[in-house]
């Protein structure tokens, strides 16, 4: 990813800054605003969880707030790094071809965005999977397994996003300015190696969301089985329940903030039309707020939150298993675990 016949780098091939194109203080006042609600957020929820993480005495919670925690980091960490790029063009108007003339820069954009975009997918699809084994097969998973096999597993997770993020390098694909000139991005083509990658990237996330339909789907089945079941008082399915939620709010968050980008860049590849950038635009803005949105499920979406909210609910102490019989006096009144 050097350069081209002419001498102009790769990255500036397809469009080359200054652009006719300039983005009006909108465009800085968004950045800025839902950068810094972001971080913020995305900081509140790690301190959250690791509040959590320190009283939990169930093994399957500690798992899931690991994971957690892996994409906690991974949301505000993408924010921390592709934010603070875009917020300074948008505030110093710098010149990409002056600043970076070895498309090093942008490659590092190109790649942070693709990183930070695919770990939150795969993410969610690993812990659906874990939760479907934890569910569905409780005995598959040993009673002693330790810690550092669910840490081993995020790390797993990032090592495949990295991977991808840098077949670029080796030729696979290629990273290119985009307009307005705050950001770079994956060349969406529908020409050889980067038709490839389009696609590659497309269909890794499609796939992820799907896996976590239908895991999630399954794993809420068996609950709601095991709930109403006759052997209902087996098992105790309080936390696996309020971990279901948690999972199905992420689950739906990304889907509806990643899926419009993800079938417009396999559309875009497979018609073989050019690139329409107002709504490249419009979708990246939508991918962006999954990092935004994410962290308020671990916020907000606790019990000891709900109860505050609606102090009506009897949380006593108990199994959830006693869920359907828990319509009393016009609501519902659930147990309440430590948290």
């Amino acid at each position: 990813m050097n350069a081209s016949a002419n001498n102009t780098p790769l990255c500036y091939s397809l469009r080359s800054p200054p652009f006719k194109y300039l983005p009006n203080i909108a465009s800085a006042y968004y950045s800025s605003i839902f950068g810094t609600l972001g971080l913020i957020s995305n900081l509140i929820a790690f301190i959250v969880l690791l509040k959590s993480f320190q009283r939990t005495q169930s093994r399957s919670r500690s798992f899931f707030l690991i994971f957690l925690g892996g994409l906690v980091v991974t949301d505000f960490m993408g924010l921390l790094v592709t934010g603070s790029i875009v917020i300074s063009f948008h505030v110093t108007h710098f010149n990409w071809r002056k600043l970076d003339p070895n498309c090093h820069f942008c490659n590092f954009m190109g790649m942070s965005m693709v990183f930070y975009g695919l770990c939150p997918l795969l993410l969610g699809a690993a812990m659906a999977v874990e939760r479907f084994i934890g569910i569905n097969r409780p005995f598959a998973r040993s009673t002693s397994m330790p810690k550092k096999r669910t840490v081993s597993m995020v790390l797993m997770v990032w090592l495949i996003a990295g991977s991808i993020s840098m077949l670029p390098i080796t030729g696979i694909g290629s990273y290119h300015m985009q307009i307005p000139g705050s950001w770079c991005f994956l060349n969406i083509s529908s020409d050889g190696n980067d038709m490839a990658f389009s696609l590659l990237f497309s269909l890794v996330g499609l796939i992820c969301i799907a896996v976590s339909f239908l895991l999630n789907t399954v794993s809420v089945v068996t609950l709601i089985k095991v709930c109403c079941g006759q052997n209902r008082h087996q098992r105790r399915r309080d936390h696996e329940v309020e971990m279901m939620v948690q999972l199905i709010l992420i689950m739906v968050i990304a889907s509806i903030c990643w899926c419009p980008l993800l079938v417009f860049i396999a559309q875009t590849v497979l018609s073989g039309s050019h690139v329409q950038v107002k709504y490249l635009l419009l979708w990246i803005r939508f991918a962006t707020w999954n990092q935004i949105l994410d962290p308020w499920v671990y916020i907000l979406f606790r019990r000891s939150v709900l109860q505050r909210i609606y102090p009506r609910l009897n949380w006593s102490r108990g199994s959830i298993m006693t869920f359907p019989h828990a319509w009393k006096g016009g609501c519902w009144r659930f147990p309440e675990e430590n948290i």
